[in-house]
């Protein structure tokens, strides 16, 4: 069978092998795999913490968010020394002649523009979040979501149209393919070694690797990273403060306001649970503190009731966090008051924090001060 042509162009300067589209189509397949991936991995981060009127996030397995997010953003990270091939091996197509043939092929080219520029949008914001590098003043966690679904749109749209000239492609025996083997292995092997050296902030064995991750394992008071300390929300003389109390009010049969002493008071439990975030590092610590639902029933509160924890911090769209049933009824679930054999330093939440299984690091509200209940 004849060998796939090298892509025409005005010019015909654009003569290696490597622009082929035997090569496009492999590194296509990888690079739709992956973006599908990424996108099923985020949906489940966008739902835990925004589900619909009907979900229920379990809250086992603990680790749950924590593969699901470390997926996506390793992964994600990944991902890009294919999405730069990819486009390095198709970009003479940008110079064929003339640009527009008929309206159908006007259209291709469109969706196509469209495709290249959802993905260049979501790995470069989505590179800068992880770097905490916010050079753009839209939300970004908005503009991720939104634009994923234009982005996986475009894909499938793009592989039904060019799923059987890709397949034919890839199905055909090849000449000279030492250097396609070679380019591809190059690719598979960029991705490697970003993997391996991000992986470790969410791998603890690996952490000494992780060398490209904005966060790992063990850096941070107590060996935990943080992300928004005490000082950058103003908290610290709200939460050092001898008077500080938790109430509990709401929807309750009495409502319940505990001192720091009185919490201390109460039965101590331990739960070896990891903090998630979703830049996708995470690390597994020992917490210890009361029962989230010991002090709820303390407040007489009924099974079925939703509890919305609020923060000390006055600001900011994670100052508090919504606990469901399954939740707060696990009895990992926590309002800790230590951490890894100390007590909780002011950057991890003092005097309080929310710690639970299966849940968002930005869900795992700091410097509590009171729950009411739905």
């Amino acid at each position: 069978m004849k060998p796939p042509a090298v892509l025409t162009t005005l010019s015909g300067r654009f003569t290696s092998r490597l622009h082929d589209e035997r090569v496009a189509s492999w590194l296509g397949i990888a690079l739709g795999a992956s973006i599908l991936v990424s996108f099923g991995t985020g949906l489940v981060s966008h739902f835990m913490q925004q589900p619909a009127g009907w979900m229920q996030w379990p809250s086992r397995p603990v680790n749950l968010y924590r593969v699901t997010q470390g997926v996506h953003v390793i992964g994600g990270v990944a991902t890009v020394p294919l999405l730069l091939a990819k486009m390095w091996t198709v970009y003479p197509k940008l110079w064929e002649w003339p640009p527009v043939r008929s309206l159908v092929h006007g259209a291709q080219r469109l969706l196509v523009f469209v495709l290249v520029g959802a993905a260049l949008f979501q790995f470069v914001t989505g590179v800068l979040n992880i770097a905490y590098w916010y050079a753009f003043r839209f939300f970004f966690t908005t503009a991720h979501y939104w634009t994923a679904y234009i982005l996986v749109g475009a894909l499938v749209i793009h592989v039904t149209e060019r799923w059987t000239k890709v397949r034919r492609t890839v199905m055909t025996r090849p000449q000279d393919s030492v250097g396609r083997r070679g380019f591809l292995l190059t690719v598979a092997g960029a991705s490697g070694v970003i993997a391996a050296t991000t992986v470790g902030e969410a791998f603890t064995p690996l952490a000494r690797l992780a060398v490209l991750a904005p966060r790992r394992p063990g850096d941070g008071p107590q060996g935990v990273p943080v992300n928004k300390s005490a000082a950058a929300t103003g908290v610290g003389p709200m939460a050092r403060d001898p008077g500080w109390r938790l109430t509990v009010t709401g929807r309750v049969a009495r409502e319940v306001s505990l001192s720091l002493d009185d919490l201390r008071a109460l039965p101590q439990h331990t739960s070896r649970l990891p903090i998630s975030c979703v830049e996708g590092w995470s690390v597994e610590a020992s917490w210890r503190g009361v029962r989230l639902r010991d002090v709820l029933r303390m407040a007489g509160v009924s099974d079925d009731a939703q509890v919305r924890v609020e923060s000390l911090e006055r600001y900011g769209l994670y100052r508090t966090s919504q606990v469901a049933p399954p939740h707060w009824h696990d009895p990992l679930t926590l309002l800790a008051l230590g951490l890894n054999g100390e007590p909780l330093a002011l950057d991890h939440g003092y005097p309080c924090r929310l710690i639970a299984p299966n849940r968002p690091g930005v869900m795992q509200t700091k410097w509590v001060h009171r729950l009411v209940v739905s």
